[in-house]
């Protein structure tokens, strides 16, 4: 999958998901401070950022990474088209792909190890949307 990685800090835990996503052979982009060390990034920019190309299907997916998730995850849901999640575990990443076709997986850089990390990106990427899902909301509506 094509894969835009942003976060507003470069930490461990933003170098374990940059492994684990090219280890597990995605092709991925950087943004934000992990593109442009030299730069300043704000969280609202790395999450409009995001939203906005992965909304426009320029990438596949997203990830987005700040101090506590919340905001780069709302920043991303800004853009038409963006689904983002702050993920707590991997069931919370699993059915949020399964059930609400999220496109953008955010990460709390103080809450998230290294080794939850793993977990969650592993059920993330294992899943796949359920398009009776979408049948029902028709239904409902």
């Amino acid at each position: 999958m094509n894969i835009l990685f942003g976060s507003d800090e470069k930490t461990s835990l933003t170098d374990s998901i940059y492994k684990w996503l090219t280890d597990s052979g995605h092709t991925v982009t950087l943004a934000g401070h992990l593109a442009d060390e030299d730069l300043k990034w704000h969280w609202a920019e790395i999450g409009l950022k995001i939203g906005k190309r992965v909304g426009t299907k320029e990438f596949d997916m997203g990830i987005g990474c700040c101090w506590s998730g919340t905001g780069v995850s709302l920043a991303a849901n800004k853009e038409k088209g963006a689904r983002a999640i702050l993920a707590w575990d991997a069931e919370t990443a699993k059915l949020a792909r399964k059930w609400d076709n999220a496109n953008i997986l955010c990460f709390s850089l103080r809450y998230t190890s290294e080794s939850l990390a793993q977990e969650i990106l592993t059920a993330w990427f294992a899943e796949k949307f359920d398009e009776e899902t979408l049948d029902q909301v028709k239904f409902l509506h």
